[in-house]
């Protein structure tokens, strides 16, 4: 049984990881003038959140796999809209950068997702000022400047893109805790998908009439059903394998998960796209990006555990009852997803962005939203 166990763990990891760089090499070769030319990101991501909202549609109305939470007005217009405004934005901005800048370097810019969600934490009041969290963001700040100077073909508007693009996630992140924790919900991948794709969905239909539509109108872009749709299905796909990476993996391994993504898509890219090659001044400032990332998930997941711990505060009976009924998915904590790059799913909300860890028991949700992104379509 423990080999079996373990067996499907890693088989969703692996599914995890292979689907999420997947979706972000698609989403390059679409977008990209030199492939598939179809450099209309902001139609791109709208067609992921339209898909996802009704796939997620008939999964809650229709054959009920998941039950809706209970979701007044009230809660809509003051958390849903400005999370799928947010979470819009990341996603448009994200897909934008694939015009102009490689995934490789995409991929290390987002190291910076950690200085970005603390820095807007702090300045929401959702978290401390710390020294030893401070030098952990300024070595990733250092790792990136010096992989930035060692691109090749550094760009400064996908560069302003991704930058952007992180800092619309970071926001959208302590914006689900802040307001979403308030209220008391909990969603996973399915319901985030169907309450927040729709309306990002009307979003994004502001800037796609004013910026693309003109553009559609006037330019031969060729639209081919089946590319769409199967771009659109593996975004789907990887909200579906975070729904199970949850219940099977802690944090440790998540974040694990999330590193081992990176580099991999890294390289894979530079051998599918072979003008974004990377050098070494790239690849040794990703390094030092990535020991602080790795220090700032250190911390992070020793602060839960100790904040975890009912030694002190639980009698025993209740301590032994407490341990019975946890389950795996409990000791999930918000991470990377997002954005995946402008995959499009809730996730990317995600195991990339390397988001601060909360536990389950503060702010599940978070968690289960986060790992629904980047993917429609980041």
């Amino acid at each position: 049984m423990i080999n079996k166990t373990l067996f499907f763990t890693y088989f969703y990891l692996f599914v995890y990881i292979l689907l999420s760089s997947g979706v972000i090499l698609y989403n390059k070769w679409v977008l990209s003038p030199k492939y598939f030319n179809f450099p209309l990101p902001i139609t791109l991501t709208m067609i992921h959140m339209g898909f996802s909202g009704a796939v997620a549609f008939f999964l809650v109305r229709v054959f009920k796999v998941v039950s809706p939470v209970k979701m007044t007005f009230e809660i809509y217009a003051t958390c849903v809209i400005p999370i799928s405004a947010f979470f819009a934005s990341s996603l448009w901005f994200g897909n934008t950068a694939y015009l102009h800048i490689s995934v490789a370097f995409i991929q290390m810019l987002k190291a910076l997702m950690p200085v970005a969600t603390f820095l807007v934490a702090v300045i929401c009041g959702t978290d401390k000022a710390r020294c030893d969290v401070f030098f952990n963001m300024l070595l990733v700040s250092v790792g990136v400047v010096i992989s930035s100077y060692g691109e090749i073909h550094f760009n400064v508007v996908g560069t302003v893109y991704q930058v952007t693009g992180i800092f619309a996630e970071a926001l959208r992140l302590v914006l689900t805790q802040v307001l979403l924790q308030k209220k008391g919900l909990s969603l996973n991948p399915i319901t985030s998908l169907y309450y927040i794709a729709p309306c990002s969905f009307v979003f994004l239909f502001v800037p796609w009439y004013l910026l693309e539509k003109p553009v559609m109108e006037v330019s031969q872009i060729q639209f081919n059903f089946w590319i769409f749709f199967s771009n659109a299905l593996c975004a789907l796909a990887l909200n579906f394998s975070i729904f199970l990476v949850i219940g099977r993996t802690g944090a440790v391994t998540i974040r694990v998960a999330g590193v081992l993504k990176d580099w991999i898509l890294i390289a894979l890219s530079t051998v599918i796209f072979p003008e974004s090659a990377i050098t070494w001044l790239n690849i040794i400032g990703y390094a030092i990006a990535l020991c602080g990332v790795v220090m700032y998930n250190y911390i992070k997941v020793r602060d839960v555990r100790a904040s975890q711990s009912p030694a002190e505060i639980i009698p025993d009976r209740m301590t032994k009852d407490w341990k019975f009924e946890k389950r795996s998915s409990d000791l999930y904590v918000a991470d990377n997803v997002g954005n995946n790059g402008g995959n499009g799913s809730l996730s990317d909300m995600n195991f990339d962005e390397e988001a601060p860890l909360i536990s389950s028991s503060r702010v599940s949700h978070i968690g289960r939203m986060q790992l629904a992104n980047h993917a429609t379509g980041k």
